[in-house]
């Protein structure tokens, strides 16, 4: 049975933001209220009583993702870190938690309906058929193909439209009243917010000596409910809240002191590209939430492809702006922190580009122009100062026409193997100092 909460609302704490947020609005954002930030009653937090419910509910169907530390990533950060796997949750990420703590809630037959990108509707869907209710998904057109082919594949029927999850949330609530099924929110519902908040009680119990807990944040319901449980067991422990720079919401509503939306978003983290959060989670945020970062789309990539390669973890955009965060100097302090790996649903052909991006960033390859003497012999005697600076070929450009050269000029581009971005810049530096016309292409 569905039932409501009735408890007095919690007032948001005060100062609650220790670090203090950045000055500044996010370029593109624009001040409204969003369908959900009508005016209304204050907000009823959850409580960790009701964390402590959900838990119980949803043990039965969670896979166990404890947290281990990383000695690479400690090495590397000069800190403890500590990863905490829920990209190896069911369905590939935290969101069957709160789905579950919602879904099995409800009299048996109700329909359900949801909004998302990918996660949410994994979740929902997997939720939905292990408690035998019909699901049914709105999903952008965008969204990636194996999510759309996961959620249907979990038993729930998909309709694709909309580019913006939060359009698709709005043709969802319309779908959901019509048909009089219940509409099952991505994170404005205080059983989402409780299921997410397990992995609270589960980082209490499994990182006791954390001084720092990093979540990705999107519409806010996951780190709503791992803040309410952290503040609860372990008050002394911070949170930080992560947002990718071009999907920003949250940091701008706390900075504006209410919800607001943004025009539009821009990230590759498609899990936390959303234009607004709700007032429900604006305010767990306010009360429990320490400081909110952002973290730039290299960042993301580089903590990405460092995932992969010193972890053997392979998780989306999403799952790594905890880690970006943290590698970047955004998070504070020196001693154990713990960085939420939301999720792992990442599509193959982005996973590419994301590691093509984060070796190019991280310095890995670079791209030369190189001008030389069209003339027998050059691109050799080229190549061959490349081969000994250590530098491995990886493809090679000649390019004669519509160029500003001379006419007894080539240009050369040359993508080549590196090291670091130190050892990109040691080699055009050699370069030009045998007498080459180099340029690096960024």
């Amino acid at each position: 049975m569905s039932r409501s909460l009735t408890r007095p609302a919690v007032p948001p704490r005060s100062g609650s933001f220790r670090y203090g947020l950045p000055g500044g609005i996010v370029v593109g954002m624009r001040e409204r209220a969003p369908e959900h930030d009508q005016p209304g009653p204050e907000p009823v937090l959850v409580t960790v009583g009701d964390v402590r419910a959900a838990r119980d509910r949803v043990a039965s169907v969670l896979r166990p993702t404890r947290v281990s530390s990383s000695d690479t990533l400690s090495r590397l950060i000069g800190r403890s870190i500590l990863l905490k796997p829920e990209h190896l949750q069911r369905t590939g990420s935290f969101k069957i938690r709160g789905a579950y703590n919602r879904i099995s809630r409800l009299d048996p037959g109700t329909e359900v309906v949801a909004a998302s990108a990918g996660n949410h509707a994994q979740g929902v869907a997997l939720a939905a058929t292990l408690t035998g209710h019909q699901a049914t998904i709105f999903m952008p057109s965008s969204a990636p193909l194996p999510k759309v082919d996961a959620t249907i594949d979990y038993g729930a029927t998909v309709k694709l439209g909309d580019e913006a999850v939060d359009d698709c949330i709005a043709a969802a609530r319309r779908f959901a009243a019509e048909r009089d099924a219940v509409f099952v929110p991505p994170f404005d519902d205080p059983f989402i917010i409780a299921g997410q908040g397990t992995i609270g009680l589960e980082l209490a119990d499994e990182a006791p000596d954390a001084e720092t807990v990093v979540v990705a944040v999107g519409g806010g319901g996951l780190i709503s409910g791992i803040s309410t449980a952290i503040a609860e067991l372990r008050p002394g422990v911070r949170v930080i809240g992560v947002e990718a720079d071009g999907a920003a919401c949250m940091r701008a509503s706390v900075h504006a002191g209410h919800c607001v939306g943004l025009e539009g978003v821009s990230t590759m983290a498609d899990g936390i590209a959303v234009k607004s959060p709700s007032p429900l989670t604006l305010a767990h945020v306010r009360a429990y939430v320490h400081d909110l970062v952002t973290v730039t789309e290299e960042q993301i990539s580089q903590a990405l492809l460092l995932l992969l390669e010193r972890t053997k973890a392979v998780v989306e955009p999403a799952g790594a702006v905890a880690l970006a965060a943290i590698l970047s100097g955004k998070v504070p302090g020196t001693g154990p922190v713990v960085a939420v790996l939301s999720g792992g649903n990442v599509d193959p052909l982005l996973l590419i580009k994301v590691i093509d991006h984060g070796l190019s960033a991280a310095g890995r390859y670079v791209v030369l122009r190189v001008v030389l003497d069209d003339r027998p012999g050059a691109l050799a005697a080229l190549t061959t100062e490349v081969a000994r600076l250590g530098m491995n070929v990886l493809s090679v450009e000649h390019h004669r026409s519509g160029l500003d050269l001379d006419m007894e000029q080539v240009e050369v581009r040359l993508t080549l193997e590196t090291r670091n971005t130190i050892h990109s810049d040691e080699v055009v530096a050699d370069l030009r100092g045998r007498g080459y016309k180099v340029e690096p292409i960024r």
